[in-house]
């Protein structure tokens, strides 16, 4: 019989274990990192287990992984866009590196990167994570990767070289060209923001291209939003704290649609969200509506604007109490967490002066003229898990489950209660692990 105080060692013990084998831990060991230098960039699909995963990205500077389950069909319509993408992009200057993990049977692994659907995509650079959120075909992704094998800051010297940048860039990142701008102004920023956008300094350039983007002196930084059509121009100053500034707030569009994805890019911005929820995105009436955020978003830059239609996304808008019988559109601010603010008098916009009505909703926020409301509705799991992952979720969970346990240990310890035994406790951490891992399927 176990003393209550071995058995509460016992029971931390337990949490201890378990819960490094919830995170993922995964032990490398020195034949692993020995063979590092032996991985060959032949343009083929590498095939990793959990003997060679950490030597490959360790080894190879840039790495997209494909986490697959063998019988899941969207991983196997993907597979061959990966075939074929892998040669292009093992030749360029800085390859980058494709390979695959069958993460239903190296479950270790999954758990580590928090794989909770398939299939998934994991971008290593130097060993470091990070969600690949960009296309899945070929071509386009092709593309999309070279961003991240471009040099930090490309120089451009003439109108054609600017053209063709912007070109090459394509449209899922937002691109700074510095007109007349000295590259060490910039260089520090776009290595710290390179994950999230592309960067250029102009030498030369005509008068033309000064129309084009809407300029009129120089040194000037551009932002462009090829996706959104939209462009913003900073003077200046150019100190890092300003500069950086401007770069940080115009990583995103003035106003920008809400959705799984738009949120995971938000996950590192700490401003509040200004949202507008509208009956369709699509509507003539909601694409004027969103002209007039974007205007009062470029003077309210310290909040991110955003829109979602109850047609594109009825679960997350019912979340806020809109719904088909609620009075659209209507705005709310939100803290991205539990709680969002309504405004007195501002709990819905007319269609009659609707800048107005925008401006006296910010008005009213800014006075405190708020009622505090609390998330609810069926997709608060959901959203929450783009930003903290679903994995996070079930560990706490299972951690929870095993802190009520020894508490339930200590209560009964006049009781004597009886000890479980090893094969219950086997048992019980096979069920834990079970329901922690049951994944979905991702679209292409």
């Amino acid at each position: 019989m176990m003393r209550m105080g071995e058995r509460v060692s016992w029971c931390w013990a337990l949490i201890v274990l378990l819960a490094l084998d919830c995170s993922g831990v995964v032990y490398s060991s020195s034949l692993s990192s020995s063979s590092s230098s032996s991985w060959a960039v032949d343009g083929k699909v590498l095939e990793l287990d959990d003997s060679n995963f950490d030597s490959a990205i360790s080894a190879l500077d840039l790495v997209l992984v494909d986490f697959y389950a063998p019988w899941c069909g969207h991983c196997k319509r993907l597979s061959p866009q990966l075939d074929e993408a892998a040669p292009l992009l093992a030749d360029l200057k800085q390859p980058v590196v494709i390979a695959k993990l069958n993460a239903d049977k190296f479950t270790s692994l999954a758990r580590k990167y928090e794989i909770d659907a398939y299939p998934t995509l994991k971008l290593f650079m130097h060993g470091v994570p990070i969600e690949y959120n960009g296309p899945r075909k070929a071509d386009s992704l092709v593309r999309y990767l070279k961003k991240f094998a471009a040099p930090d800051v490309s120089i451009l010297e003439s109108d054609s070289a600017i053209s063709d940048f912007v070109q090459a860039a394509g449209t899922y990142f937002p691109i700074y060209i510095g007109f007349g701008l000295n590259e060490s102004l910039i260089s520090k920023l776009a290595i710290k923001y390179k994950k999230k956008a592309w960067f250029s300094v102009a030498k030369d350039f005509s008068e033309d291209v000064m129309v084009l983007y809407d300029f009129d002196k120089v040194p000037a930084l551009a932002s462009l939003h090829p996706t959104y059509n939209e462009h913003n121009i900073f003077y200046g100053p150019y100190e890092e704290e300003f500069l950086e500034e401007f770069i940080r707030h115009s990583l995103f569009p003035l106003a920008m649609p809400i959705n799984y994805e738009t949120l995971k890019l938000l996950n590192d911005d700490e401003r509040k969200i200004v949202l507008t929820i509208v009956e369709d995105e699509d509507e003539e009436k909601s694409k004027k509506l969103i002209k007039i955020l974007k205007s009062a978003a470029s003077a309210n830059r310290d909040f991110v604007f955003g829109y979602v239609g109850i047609k594109q996304w009825e679960d997350f808008a019912d979340t806020f109490g809109a719904n088909k019988k609620t009075r659209l559109p209507k705005m709310v601010v939100w803290d991205r967490m539990e709680e969002y603010f309504t405004v007195n008098g501002s709990e819905s916009i007319d269609e009659e002066d609707q800048a107005s009505q925008v401006s006296q909703f910010l008005e009213g926020y800014k006075e405190g003229r708020i009622i505090k409301e609390r998330i609810g509705g069926p997709s608060f799991m959901g959203f929450m898990s783009s930003f903290i992952g679903i994995g996070t979720v079930y560990i706490i969970g299972f951690m929870v489950v095993v802190m009520m346990l020894i508490r339930s240990i200590n209560k009964g310890d006049d009781e004597h209660p009886a000890v479980a035994t090893g094969d219950q406790i086997e048992h019980a951490s096979s069920e834990a692990e079970s329901r922690e891992h049951k994944s979905g399927e991702k679209e292409d």
